[in-house]
C-alpha cells in the first residue's frame, strides 16, 4: 500500500489543497461550459490555462499504462498516469454537471440573451488573453486564419441524415469526443449536425436493452479511441509548435463566435423528447432597449471577471 499511495503522488497534479481547489473550481467552470449548447470544456480550459496539461494528461492513458495495469502493476500504472490532476479535474467537471446541468439550461431556456451576452464576453475575453501569448507573424497569422474559417465553417454547419451502422456510431464518438478538447467546438452539436444526437441520447435513456448497450459501447469505444488518439497529437502540436498551435486554436474560437452571438432569429427547429432543439438560426441586430444593456452590462462583466482570473493567475501577465 506505501508503493501505490508514493506512485500516486508521483503522478503529475496539484501539489497541496490550494491547488487542489483551484483546479477542481476549473473542472467545475469546464463541466458548466459542457452542457451549454454550441460551447465547448476546451474553451475554459485555454481560458483556465491547463489546456496543455490536459492534454498531456489524456495522452498519458495510452498502451504502456494499459500494459502496466493489464499485468497489476498497479504502481507503475498510478506513477504513469496523471492520475492527481485527472481525479481533481474530473470531480469538478462531474460537480457541475450534476449540479448546474438545471441551472444552466433553466437559464438558457428562460434568459437566453443575457446568458449568451455572458458568455460572449467570457470567451472574447479568453481570445484577447491568448492572442497576448502569440508571437504574431505570417505563419500565426495563417494558422489564426485557418482556425477561424474551420470554427466559423462547423457551427454554421445544418444537421444531415446519417446510417445508424456500429462504425458510424464508432466514428460520431470519435468525432465528437475530439470537438469536447477543442475550443469553440460542442461535441454535443456536432452529434446533433451528423444526426445522431436523439439516436446516442435515445440509448441512454434505457442503457440496459440490448441495442442500447451496442450503441453506448460503440460510441465509447469510438471515444476512448479519438480521445487517446487526437490528443497524442495535440500534445505533439503544442510542445512542438506552440505558437502556431495556440493561435490556431485562438482562430477556433474568434469563428466560432457568432454561434454565442446573442441575438438570433430560430429558422428551423426539431423536438426531440419534448424539448426544442435549434438546426438553423441566423444573428440578427438587437433593438435598442433595457435587454440591449443588459446584455452590454453582462458581456462587459464576463470580460471582466476573465481578465481578473487571469491577473489573479498569473500576476506578471
Amino acid at each position: 500500500m506505501p508503493n501505490l499511495i508514493d506512485a500516486f503522488k508521483k503522478s503529475p497534479g496539484p501539489n497541496n489543497l490550494k491547488e487542489a481547489l483551484v483546479l477542481y473550481l476549473k473542472g467545475v467552470s469546464m463541466g458548466t461550459a459542457d452542457i451549454i449548447p454550441g460551447v465547448s470544456g476546451g474553451t475554459i480550459a485555454l481560458i483556465a490555462g491547463i489546456y496543455t496539461q490536459l492534454i498531456d494528461a489524456i495522452k498519458s492513458i495510452d498502451g504502456d499504462a494499459v500494459k502496466k495495469l493489464l499485468r497489476l502493476d498497479l504502481a507503475g500504472f498510478l506513477a504513469h498516469v496523471h492520475l492527481r490532476f485527472l481525479v481533481v479535474l474530473l470531480a469538478g467537471i462531474s460537480t457541475a454537471i450534476i449540479s448546474i446541468a438545471r441551472l444552466m439550461n433553466y437559464l438558457l431556456d428562460e434568459q437566453p440573451v443575457l446568458t449568451w451576452s455572458a458568455f460572449l464576453g467570457l470567451i472574447l475575453a479568453s481570445i484577447w488573453i491568448l492572442g497576448k501569448k502569440v508571437h504574431w507573424s505570417p505563419k500565426t497569422l495563417a494558422a489564426f486564419g485557418v482556425g477561424g474559417l474551420v470554427g466559423f465553417v462547423i457551427v454554421g454547419l445544418i444537421p444531415v441524415s446519417t446510417p445508424e451502422t456500429w462504425w458510424f456510431i464508432i466514428l460520431a464518438g470519435m468525432i465528437a469526443i475530439c470537438a469536447m478538447i477543442l475550443p469553440g467546438i460542442s461535441g454535443a452539436f456536432l452529434l446533433l449536425i451528423m444526426g445522431k444526437y436523439e439516436y446516442v441520447t435515445g440509448a441512454l435513456k434505457h442503457p440496459f436493452e440490448a441495442q442500447s448497450l451496442v450503441i453506448i459501447a460503440c460510441f465509447c469505444l469510438g471515444a476512448f479511441v479519438g480521445i487517446t488518439s487526437f490528443s497524442r497529437v495535440l500534445s505533439y502540436l503544442l510542445h512542438h509548435y506552440e505558437k502556431l498551435t495556440l493561435a490556431l486554436l485562438t482562430g477556433l474560437m474568434a469563428g466560432s463566435l457568432r454561434k454565442v452571438w446573442p441575438f438570433k432569429e430560430v429558422l428551423e427547429q426539431v423536438e426531440i423528447r419534448g424539448k426544442l432543439h435549434v438546426l438553423r438560426d441566423q444573428n440578427i441586430w438587437p433593438e435598442i432597449g433595457t435587454e440591449l444593456g443588459l446584455a452590454i452590462g453582462l458581456a462587459v462583466l464576463g470580460f471582466l471577471l476573465v481578465m481578473v482570473l487571469e491577473r489573479w493567475a498569473d500576476p506578471a501577465a
